[in-house]
């Protein structure tokens, strides 16, 4: 049986505090297939002069052997892992939404329906992807803001717009799951998605910017392009959908009021002859 490979760590770990990186370094060592000398710091004074006695900048400290890694982020390199957290740009955010709220819609579906009714489906998608986007916009507006108005062209122009702007998301999706008040929240979102929409092509396809997307709110590293493009598309075609719907539904209406209407009117009509 071969002997384990060797490690070393020195982190800080006190009654009040227990180092994230130093727990996930210690785990990365122990996954990898490291017997671990593990060596806890349990005061900010030990830790400081620790850090000052050895001449580093941080803690923890790794040794694989006598070979000395460094701190977290080194020792991901050393083991080839990529960074933590993840650098550059990125659309796990909006991804991981589109599959949250596509399962949300299915698993509503069937628990209201007890089917996978593909139109209902699509409906809660949009409405649920809606109020999820809103969310985010709305855990911090000026960040979400100061994203925002790089790229909106009624933003760059009058920046009230860019608070308003995740209100009427939300709040146009939350009425669209149940389906009130159509001819409210339909057109509100149809406006901010069609200028939403044209805003992107504008500054990715056009003028060919290299901007971040706001849509999970501010700072976040997803590029502006396509998908910001789909977010805005899927809410202009959701909204045209239910104004569609409801128009229907109302035409419905009409017609079965006045098919009763004359029914009723034949039928008294009837009982006057034989009288």
């Amino acid at each position: 049986m071969m002997a384990k490979k060797q490690a070393k760590i020195v982190r800080m770990v006190t009654s009040d505090h227990l180092c994230p990186w130093g727990i996930k370094a210690f785990d990365l060592l122990k996954r990898n297939g490291f017997e671990v000398a593990d060596e806890h710091l349990e005061s900010m004074d030990a830790n400081k002069a620790y850090k000052e006695e050895n001449g580093h900048d941080e803690t923890p400290q790794v040794w694989v052997g006598a070979e000395h890694i460094g701190g977290y982020d080194q020792l991901r390199e050393y083991l080839d892992l990529p960074p933590d957290p993840k650098e550059g740009e990125s659309y796990q955010p909006v991804v991981a939404i589109f599959a949250v709220t596509i399962l949300m819609a299915l698993t509503t579906s069937w628990a209201l329906q007890g089917e996978l009714a593909p139109v209902r489906i699509f409906e809660l998608f949009v409405a649920f992807s809606m109020c999820v986007l809103g969310i985010f916009k709305l855990q911090d507006l000026q960040s979400f803001a100061t994203g925002f108005i790089q790229y909106d062209m009624i933003a760059q122009r009058y920046v009230p717009y860019s608070y308003i702007y995740p209100f009427v998301e939300a709040g146009a999706g939350t009425l669209m799951i149940a389906g009130l008040f159509t001819w409210v929240a339909a057109p509100a979102a149809l406006i901010v998605s069609t200028i939403g929409a044209i805003s992107v092509f504008k500054a990715v396809y056009i003028e060919k910017r290299d901007l971040s997307c706001a849509c999970v709110g501010g700072g976040s590293s997803v590029p502006l392009g396509f998908i910001s493009l789909t977010e805005n598309l899927m809410m202009m075609g959701m909204s045209i959908w239910m104004l569609l719907k409801a128009n229907l539904s109302a035409s419905i209406k009409r017609i079965s009021v006045r098919r009763w209407a004359l029914l009723l009117s034949s039928s008294i009509s009837k009982k006057e002859v034989r009288i």
